[in-house]
């Protein structure tokens, strides 16, 4: 009996060059998301391993670990939180509590009262209508934002006098204060987009139910705009932990910041690059935690009324 099976077909060369640019184009976007996690990672790196350093090493640029140079705790020693001397009395680690302690009151007592005044702001100029002189909603808005184009160095000295007379020189409350109006500007930018996202429906609907304008924002507007006030609170955190120029200008012991004594690792023999770079690892530890475990909030609120 005849052999009657048909051949397999074959297929077409467009489809083969369809597959092939697919397979391209594919290895192209991944070795170009490859390079860039590469591009954005190394600093983290390079400081990590700047901290286990010896001088020559940090001299001549030494990269791989156990290649180029032999890993040592230099860095964490001479803040005493290397494994030999963390449970060791040892003043630079008393030191870098204080600062770091100083780091994380000040940024989280800044952030908290720039979200909390700045959503009530931002809801304010959602829901209402307001006319300063020749001012409305949107000049106002504008207003703002506008104080994040005054170079900090201009404000420099006024801040210096008015510190002085009010005795917050060298305070934490000085700086919680003065961070908070830095940040409010942005955290009023993120929180209006996020309630002009929201149905003023919701408002009307609430106040037909009996409640208050008060209770409709605290039990109806503000859980919706949570991711918003998430990711501003983020940002805010960020930029407070690390704002050096008026740390350094307004504390000399009390209230110094971790910035300012990263900046402060110079001796006879010029930066202690060591511990600058250990100190440095620490500052970014607790930031990057942060922002690996809240991305979805920072991203769901930055993207607030993006898409209308």
């Amino acid at each position: 009996m005849a052999n009657t099976a048909a051949a397999a077909p074959i297929a077409p060369p467009r489809d083969t060059a369809f597959k092939a640019t697919v397979v391209l184009s594919r290895v192209l976007i991944y070795g170009a998301l490859v390079l860039w996690a590469f591009i954005c990672l190394f600093p983290i790196y390079w400081t990590l391993s700047t901290s286990m350093k010896s001088a020559v090493d940090v001299t001549q640029g030494h990269l791989l670990p156990w290649l180029d140079f032999q890993p040592d705790w230099k860095g964490w020693r001479s803040l005493g939180l290397s494994p030999d001397t963390i449970f060791a009395t040892s003043t630079a680690r008393d030191e870098f509590l204080a600062r770091f302690t100083n780091s994380v009151i000040t940024s989280l007592g800044a952030s908290f009262l720039a979200v909390v005044i700045g959503s009530l702001a931002a809801y304010g100029l959602s829901r209402f209508q307001y006319k300063f002189a020749w001012m409305r909603n949107r000049d106002i808005s504008f207003f703002f934002l506008s104080q994040l184009i005054l170079p900090p160095v201009v404000l420099a000295l006024p801040f210096l006098v008015l510190y002085r007379e009010l005795a917050l020189l060298d305070s934490r409350i000085g700086l919680i204060l003065l961070y908070t109006l830095t940040v409010l500007p942005i955290v009023i930018w993120i929180m209006r987009d996020q309630f002009d996202t929201i149905p003023t429906e919701l408002d009307e609907a609430a106040l037909v139910d009996g409640l208050s304008l008060w209770g409709a924002f605290w039990h109806i507007i503000l859980p919706i705009a949570l991711p918003g006030m998430v990711a501003a609170f983020i940002l805010s955190l960020v930029l407070c932990w690390n704002e050096y120029f008026f740390a350094a200008l307004l504390t000399s012991s009390d209230a110094k910041t971790l910035p300012v004594m990263v900046a402060s690792q110079t001796g006879s023999q010029g930066i202690n690059w060591w511990s600058m770079a250990a100190l440095s690892t620490t500052a970014i530890a607790p930031l990057a935690v942060i922002g690996i475990f809240l991305e979805r909030y920072i991203v769901k609120g930055l993207t607030a009324g993006s898409v209308k």
